[in-house]
């Protein structure tokens, strides 16, 4: 039902002149299908306070409630096309009248951790792009016959939407940032295996992909420990009323620099089921690492900070270990902000592991001598579809230096593509294998003892993998060229000899 749908309504976005992108379709679907939401949980709360007998406060007033404005209906539950507002009508409504009430929910709102406050986020940063009000009213009606309801309409409509999230990977603009291969982030997220009552965070929040995966994964408890219902899938476990509000208040934080993937973000966790999640769209980077106190810092880090950028020299003041390479100041970051016995999942380049610069080796130093990293996963090139660069996961936790670190490295029989992606049995073996730390054909074990530490190098190399034979210098070539020619010359002499 949602993907036909999706597919829809990027057709007749396509159409639009205001739409030119995959983050434009994304974007404009992004703020209707999240006003069809709200109107579906406003009818949830309602029955759910008439039920425990109270009275219900609707979040939005009357005129601008979906099924007054957007999809009016007649008896027979079919689209009142007298009442439905359509072309410029529809247009002036959400620019001039819609789009600025719902705006002034962030000054009105009690609090910055209330859905109402998010809302008013949403629409100050968005603006509807949508120029034909007549493709408006396409896009409205086809997101109608959308519920989300039930638990499984839920999980499946946010699923579908991380797909199109993923896409905007291929819609330049940069939107490759936004986006962390699924089954990479669940990996991670099992392999740190938060618990209720962490405080977990994303300094490099992209679409939220981090923190939905960590929601889902307390939400329904480790997937193999679950009973399984009708099908085979997992039950989902019952959480109580205090760690559901745990979950919901005080467990997820991000910052995020970027409007639109700020807002994707937030959209994206709602859509999951987080209602007022704690993010802040902010530079992270522009927060002086000296100025971190205990009370600011997390359990737990979850992240694919992006790289290859640079940060000003103003901002890179704000850090010890000087860099214009953004990956390595949300390290730093990231290491300051955990709380001592903090875990960490962060993906970075795997030539961090190897630069002899100063800021590379120092950044090396600080990390092993600050943090136990026990853990370091190589990922094949192609993980990141459009990416140039090879990766690795870094694991850690703060407080105590490492004396061994255990690699892993992700050897597959394909190449990975867009149309041959990384899947979750692709690291299962990973997974298994990282809970004892063993050695096995993939992974081996690093003592620090007999580490450099002139440059604290810590590149992957796999002991158990075979050398491959070595490239020979053009002299070498061109003199076993030169050897076989005279061969030949003496072998062709003696023929002519017999002749």
């Amino acid at each position: 039902m949602f993907e036909q749908t999706f597919k829809n309504i990027d057709d007749i976005l396509h159409k639009d002149a205001g739409c030119g992108s995959e983050l434009d379709y994304v974007e404009q679907t992004s703020w209707i299908l999240f006003l069809k939401y709200l109107d579906d949980l406003e009818k949830d709360k309602k029955t759910a306070a008439e039920l425990s007998g109270k009275t219900y406060t609707p979040i939005i007033s009357n005129q601008y409630k979906w099924a007054v404005w957007a999809a009016p209906k007649n008896k027979e539950g079919k689209l009142d096309h007298h009442k439905a507002l359509t072309g410029d009508d529809l247009s002036d409504f959400v620019n001039i009248k819609l789009f600025p009430y719902l705006k002034k929910f962030r000054a009105d709102a009690l609090s910055a951790d209330t859905i109402e406050y998010k809302i008013g986020e949403i629409f100050t940063e968005l603006k509807n792009r949508i120029q034909s009000g007549y493709n408006l009213r396409e896009v409205i009606n086809r997101i109608d016959e959308l519920r989300f309801r039930t638990h499984a309409e839920k999980h499946e409509m946010s699923h579908l939407y991380e797909d199109k999230i993923k896409n905007m990977g291929n819609a330049g603009r940069n939107g490759g940032e936004y986006y962390t291969p699924r089954p990479l982030i669940k990996t991670i997220v099992k392999v740190v295996a938060p618990e209720i009552g962490d405080k977990i965070y994303d300094g490099a929040l992209g679409s939220a992909g981090f923190l939905c995966e960590a929601f889902d994964y307390l939400k329904n408890g480790p997937t193999p420990a679950l009973p399984k219902g009708e099908g085979g899938k997992p039950v989902a476990s019952k959480l109580t009323t205090k760690e559901i509000e745990i979950l919901q208040k005080r467990t997820f934080y991000g910052k995020e620099k970027k409007s639109l993937a700020y807002i994707i973000g937030i959209m994206n966790m709602i859509l999951h089921g987080v209602e007022a999640p704690n993010i802040i769209h902010t530079n992270t980077l522009a927060e002086n690492l000296a100025d971190i106190q205990d009370k600011d810092r997390y359990n737990v880090v979850l992240a694919n900070p992006p790289f290859g950028g640079k940060e000003r020299a103003e901002v890179q003041q704000n850090f010890g270990i000087k860099s214009s390479e953004t990956a390595y100041l949300f390290l730093q970051h990231f290491i300051k902000i955990l709380k001592a016995g903090g875990k960490a999942g962060v993906v970075i380049k795997n030539t961090f592991l190897s630069n002899t610069d100063n800021a590379s080796v120092s950044l090396r130093k600080m990390l092993l001598e600050d943090c136990n990293l026990h853990t370091v996963l190589d990922l094949p090139g192609g993980t990141f579809t459009g990416a140039g660069v090879k990766t690795v996961v870094l694991f850690f936790e703060k407080g105590v230096p490492t004396k061994k670190v255990w690699y892993y490295q992700l050897n597959l029989d394909r190449n990975l593509g867009k149309t041959n992606a990384l899947n979750e049995n692709d690291l299962a073996e990973f997974v298994k294998l990282q809970k004892t730390k063993a050695d096995s054909e993939n992974s081996w074990t690093v003592n620090l003892k007999n580490l450099d530490t002139t440059t604290y190098d810590l590149s992957v190399k796999n002991p158990n993998k075979k050398e491959e034979a070595a490239l020979r210098s053009p002299k070498k070539i061109l003199d076993e060229m030169k050897t076989l020619d005279e061969e030949s010359a003496a072998i062709l002499e003696s023929i002519l000899e017999l002749v």
